[in-house]
């Protein structure tokens, strides 16, 4: 066992993850890197520009454009993942500019990061616990029809529709997250945030359809693979160190993704910064139930349990 981790005994759900490392320890690790988020963002927004422009420049070679198009399309849906590490306001030293970066990046990836904060935040505060966890009230697939559904992305845009016209219009009786004292700020950005889209499509229907519409279907069922595979087969309670899943991938998705990959290590200690979550997995590792390499050995395994009954 590593000299950082604190050991314990018993049920190991039971202690708070305060005592798994050590506080000069955890101090070290949350230390946020003033040059870490800009590097990530600025690399992040490069991929997507390069791939953007050979998409965009090579309509007629599908030899170029469609690879092209794929890594084009995961860049936007993926600005999901610094929209995450906002929203926990650890990319970034200056909470402003974790604001205004997560409200861009949701931009791009299609969510609203002022709704997101309040429902991340009890997503964390009720991980996978019934009828609180917000994320729960998405059912999982049970059968492949419904994976198959489910991975195309086509219950997300449903979904991002029926929920930004109820936001929108000021409908958040379902969304107990979001105090009264919220409500307002919540329904502004949204509003804002559709009349961004509204006045793209109005003004450049070409450009909007071409480079953000298409490409975000696109990127789509990779997204969703990423995410099902977070919690989906984990234990429904509250022992941060079985209900959450790592999954070890290749660079470039880590890179993307900004470490959100090392997820049982975030929901764990949501106070690490991104750029930190590899040191952190290497101490931790050996708490944790559900670590698995790749993200199409998950989606096998949840594919291969469809039927089957858990006790």
């Amino acid at each position: 066992m590593s000299s950082h981790v604190i050991p314990i005994e018993g049920d190991s759900w039971q202690i708070q993850s305060s005592r798994l490392l050590s506080k000069d320890v955890l101090a070290t690790l949350n230390e946020k890197n003033p040059r870490a988020g800009w590097k990530q963002l600025l690399g992040h927004l490069a991929i997507m520009g390069i791939s953007g422009y050979f998409w965009g420049t090579n309509l007629a070679n599908p030899i170029i454009a469609l690879p092209a198009l794929v890594i084009y399309g995961f860049t936007l849906v993926s600005m999901f993942a610094p929209l995450h590490e906002c929203v926990h306001r650890t990319a970034f030293v200056n909470s402003r500019v974790n604001d205004a970066v997560a409200w861009f990046a949701g931009l791009l990836s299609f969510y609203n990061s002022t709704f997101y904060r309040y429902y991340h935040k009890w997503h964390h505060r009720y991980t996978q616990i019934p009828d609180r966890d917000p994320e729960l009230s998405d059912p999982k697939p049970t059968n492949i029809r419904e994976y198959i559904v489910e991975i195309s992305g086509f219950n997300w845009w449903i979904g991002k529709i029926k929920s930004y016209f109820r936001l929108a219009t000021g409908q958040l009786e379902d969304c107990p997250f979001v105090s009264e004292a919220n409500r307002d700020t919540v329904i502004r950005s949204v509003r804002i945030q559709l009349a961004v889209y509204f006045l793209f499509l109005a003004f450049f229907p070409a450009y909007f359809c071409l480079y953000w519409l298409l490409p975000l279907a696109v990127g789509q069922p990779i997204l969703r693979a990423i995410l099902l595979s977070e919690h989906t087969g984990c234990t429904n309670d509250n022992n941060p160190l079985t209900n959450t899943r790592t999954t070890l991938t290749l660079w470039p998705i880590r890179f993307l993704m900004w470490n959100m990959p090392y997820h049982a290590e975030h929901h764990l200690y949501p106070s690490i910064p991104f750029h930190q979550l590899a040191k952190a997995h290497e101490i931790l590792q050996s708490h944790f139930a559900r670590i698995e390499k790749g993200y199409v050995v998950v989606n096998r395994q949840i594919v291969g349990n469809f039927g089957k009954v858990t006790a």
